[in-house]
Formats: C-alpha cells, sequence, structure tokens
C-alpha cells in the first residue's frame, strides 16, 4: 500500500524503493502487488517487471480504495507504506502488517496541509498510528529514522534497517562543466526547501557570476520556485527541468560541481548517493534525519547547520578544487558498497519474520508450510 509509484508527476525516491525492493520480491517467486493511487501518466491497473499495479482513487481516497482491496485480497503480508499517514490496514488485515516509514513527517505537516489540519495530521502519525499498529514490525531506512520512531514509543525491537540499495549508473557523455553548476534532484514540493538552493546562487553569485542552479524533478511548486528566482534576480542563473528521464538525470549530475539537499527531512536520500557515484558530494542540513547517514561528514560532503553555514559550505568546495575532487571521490567509492540486492536480502528477512518462517526458507515454500501446517 503506497500512496503514489515512481511515474507518479510527484513520485520520487521513497516510490523507488518501494518498486525496487517489489520487483526484487517478484523475482524470487512472491506474488507482489502494489495499490497506489490514480494518475494519467499510467493506466488503472497494468504489471512491470512481474509486479501488478493497481491504481486507484487520488490522493485523499487512495486511502479507502486501499482498504477495499484489503479486504478483497488473500494476501500473506501487507506492506503498510506510511508517508505520515497511515493507511489503517491493521483495522481490516487479516494478516500480519509490515509497517514501512522512511521518516517522520514532525515538520512537513504544517507546510503541507496548514496549521489546524497540520496538527491532525501530526497526531494521527505520532500519537495514533504508533498504537493502532503497536503489534506490528516496522521497517525503515535509516538509524536516524529508526531512533524518532522509538521517540513516539515504537520499540526499537520491532524496527529493522534496510537501507536504500543504488543501481549503477548508466554510462554518461557529460563532463564535469568549467563553470561552476550546482544541482539538486528533487520533488518540487514546499518541505524540500529548494528556494534554500535559489537563495544560495544569489548569494554567490557576486563572488561566482557564472554560477548555474540546475533543478531537476517536478512538482506543484514550480511555479513559486520560478517566481522566487525571479524576485531574487538569478532566473537568468536557476534552470528548472522539469520531469527528465534516469538517463538525462545522469547526465545532469556527472557534470555538476556540488549537489545541493537543502530538504527539512529525508529518510535517506537516494540521490545523494547516485550524485556520489558520478563523484559529486552533497551539501545537506544536518538536522534534515537520514542525510547524515547518507553523507559522510568532511568526507562525502558537508552537514550545515542553518543556512549561512550552508553558504560557507558551498564557498569552500566551490574554491577548493582538490577537497571537492576528494570528496567526490570518496563518495564514488562508497556509493559502490550499497546494492538493491542486499537491501532485499534484508527485507525478505523482514517479511519471514513477520511470518514467523525459518529464515532460510526460499520464496513460494511458504504457501507448502501453511498448507502441511
Amino acid at each position: 500500500m503506497n500512496w503514489r509509484d515512481t511515474r507518479h508527476p510527484e513520485g520520487g525516491g521513497s516510490e523507488r524503493y518501494v518498486e525496487r525492493i517489489a520487483e526484487g520480491l517478484a523475482r524470487l517467486g512472491y506474488r507482489v502487488s502494489i495499490q497506489c493511487a490514480g494518475h494519467d501518466r499510467a493506466p488503472s491497473g497494468d504489471w512491470v517487471a512481474g509486479v501488478r499495479f493497481r491504481r486507484r482513487g487520488n490522493k485523499f481516497t487512495v486511502y479507502l480504495h486501499a482498504l477495499l482491496a484489503i479486504l478483497r485480497s488473500d494476501a500473506d503480508v501487507i506492506v503498510d507504506v506510511q508517508n505520515g499517514m497511515p493507511f489503517f490496514s491493521r483495522l481490516v488485515a487479516r494478516c500480519p502488517v509490515l509497517v514501512l516509514v522512511h521518516h517522520v513527517h514532525r515538520e512537513q505537516w504544517h507546510s503541507a496541509l496548514g496549521p489546524f489540519f497540520g496538527r491532525i495530521g501530526w497526531w494521527i502519525e505520532s500519537w495514533l498510528a504508533p498504537r493502532l499498529y503497536r503489534k506490528c514490525r516496522y521497517i525503515t531506512v535509516s538509524n536516524v529514522t529508526r531512533d524518532e520512531l522509538g521517540g513516539l514509543g515504537v520499540e526499537l525491537r520491532r524496527t529493522v534497517v534496510v537501507p536504500n540499495g543504488l543501481d549503477a549508473p548508466p554510462a554518461v557523455t557529460a563532463r564535469r562543466t568549467e563553470a561552476p553548476v550546482l544541482v539538486a534532484v528533487s520533488r518540487l514540493v514546499p518541505h524540500k526547501r529548494l528556494e534554500h538552493a535559489i537563495d544560495l546562487v544569489a548569494r554567490l553569485r557576486p563572488q561566482w557570476p557564472d554560477l548555474r542552479l540546475e533543478l531537476v524533478g517536478e512538482g506543484p511548486w514550480k511555479d513559486v520556485l520560478r517566481q522566487h528566482a525571479i524576485d531574487r534576480g538569478v532566473q537568468d542563473s536557476v534552470v528548472i527541468h522539469g520531469w527528465v528521464d534516469e538517463q538525462a538525470k545522469h547526465e545532469i549530475l556527472a557534470g555538476a560541481w556540488l549537489h545541493v539537499c537543502p530538504s527539512v527531512k529525508e529518510g535517506w536520500g537516494i540521490v545523494i548517493m547516485e550524485a556520489a557515484s558520478h563523484g559529486v558530494p552533497t551539501i545537506a542540513y544536518r538536522s534534515a534525519g537520514g542525510v547524515a547517514e547518507a553523507i559522510v561528514e568532511h568526507r562525502t560532503g558537508l552537514l550545515a547547520e542553518d543556512f549561512d553555514d550552508f553558504v560557507r559550505h558551498a564557498e569552500t568546495l566551490l574554491r577548493d578544487q582538490p577537497l571537492r575532487k576528494a570528496m567526490g571521490a570518496a563518495g564514488r567509492e562508497r556509493a559502490q558498497q550499497f546494492s538493491w540486492e542486499e537491501s532485499l536480502d534484508a527485507f525478505e528477512g523482514a517479511v519471514h519474520s513477520a511470518l514467523r518462517l525459518p529464515p532460510r526458507l526460499v520464496a513460494g515454500e511458504h504457501r507448502v508450510a501453511q498448507q502441511v501446517e
């Protein structure tokens, strides 16, 4: 149960995680379905890489459609992907439920829904959901989120960390640009705080007149960001690409000097590792959760305490080419340590644990075991 898929206009890294794991489970012999919201970029139902997709409802009614799908299903395990709002699957599921949480949304509720509805959303996530799912196992992508869930009452013993994997980067023709280029790859939504990337250009352009920022991604905040660049007088230095395909994204990453991630919160930050795979270090905020694990500070990137610190870090890396190259090389080496196969093994272990199966039982055998019992 996920609110979006990767083909959704606002799909991002969390959706990619879900689909890579789902595809891996399908390869192992599991029957996997993803229930998500409908949109105009994909049919209401199809099969991709052995995974069945059912797209119903919008960003609000997707939850009702998911509950109806659970009632009709013969699933052995439900994976309830809690992107702030749970699917309340525990109320109707007749099988074990695994709760997948990428990060806690305390800071995002207000910006997404305003003060009144934001308080309701945070109450559901921080108080109601931990109690509703109090007997369920949790999966998350970083130790930071695991600890934050612990603060909400989810016992650490019920939570397993299954980090993001990483696809091998495609071959690219792009080379590092001669003029300095910053890149940010993100959904264009308020909590990604991409205004800070534009403000960074405004602060640095007096010293770096050829500086350019390339924003890659789609979302409802595009016009706001375009207007913000105009207001700051840097519209000629900011390129908003919108959605691009994977090859184009990697070409843009490979040509950049620095990747900037000013997001309020991230569970991990797949794009940080994608940038690292091209030798591009990242600057992010220390308070943004999982980025502090995706980045090895002072080795593959830098973490800022506030916006002024963000600017200082960017100045440092733009001016110090040897340091920038050293961080890029360390990031490329570290990126090679992550794979979806290892993440899949850990996720499958969590599935077996929820089903109380022996850890070495292969996919498909659990049905035979149940029949024997």
